[in-house]
């Protein structure tokens, strides 16, 4: 498996969300944080595939933050990871959103089965490792691009762009989405930066006329546009 996901843990203790951090950084990029309403402004953002969420956190506590991420129509997959075991408390997680509901203490090895089964239902789990779009394939692996034989040669940023599109094609991604995922919220450089990648991999796809599957959305965004 290799990092194509992204994930947010939700989790006020530092040592346990460092742990947890750890069992699954094999597979997945995890950005922390360590407060409901910091948690809630993270998650909403729309940049990542996965998100594990404590209950009990200071600020503003895990069902609200769910259950305001709901309302704002955020699907992404919510793992609720708790010391609240009752089965009120699991009944009422799933009734404002949770996909799964896991309690502490856990083992490491059952949070990994049931994270991956999360990634494999909402299409970010590849267990082949490679992404097909028409002619176009790309190997999560090694990181290259081919069109039939012939290789794109693609940097890290270029690649990674072409990948989010691609794991989100008919879906349109916007700029601001693109720069929080690639180069983070705490980037020194300037949103400008995405265009000017989004340009790069637009010329080394032409050859191939790939460029064409990549739709400009004025003033909004991108998307990778995939036609029965």
């Amino acid at each position: 498996m290799v990092k194509s996901a992204k994930a947010l843990l939700v989790e006020d203790d530092v040592e346990l969300s460092a742990s947890v951090r750890d069992f699954i950084t094999d597979f997945l990029d995890v950005d922390q944080v360590y407060d409901g309403e910091e948690g809630e402004f993270a998650a909403s953002q729309g940049i990542y595939d996965l998100i594990i969420l404590d209950l009990m956190l200071p600020g503003k506590n895990g069902y609200d933050v769910l259950k305001s991420l709901r309302k704002q129509h955020l699907e992404t997959p919510v793992l609720i990871l708790t010391a609240k075991d009752g089965i009120d408390d699991k009944l009422h997680g799933f009734n404002v959103g949770a996909d799964d509901y896991l309690t502490k203490p856990f083992h490491r090895e059952e949070l990994i089965a049931r994270i991956k089964a999360l990634l494999k239902r909402s299409g970010h789990f590849y267990q082949e490792n490679v992404l097909t779009i028409g002619q176009l394939s790309i190997n999560l692996q090694n990181r290259s691009v081919t069109v039939a034989d012939d290789e794109i040669r693609l940097n890290g940023k270029e690649f990674d762009l072409l990948v989010y599109l691609v794991e989100n094609q008919n879906t349109i991604i916007t700029k601001e989405q693109i720069f929080d995922r690639l180069w983070g919220f705490d980037s020194e450089t300037s949103i400008t930066v995405v265009e000017v990648y989004m340009s790069n991999l637009r010329k080394k796809l032409k050859p191939y006329q790939a460029d064409k599957m990549i739709k400009t959305l004025r003033n909004v965004g991108y998307m990778v546009e995939v036609t029965a």
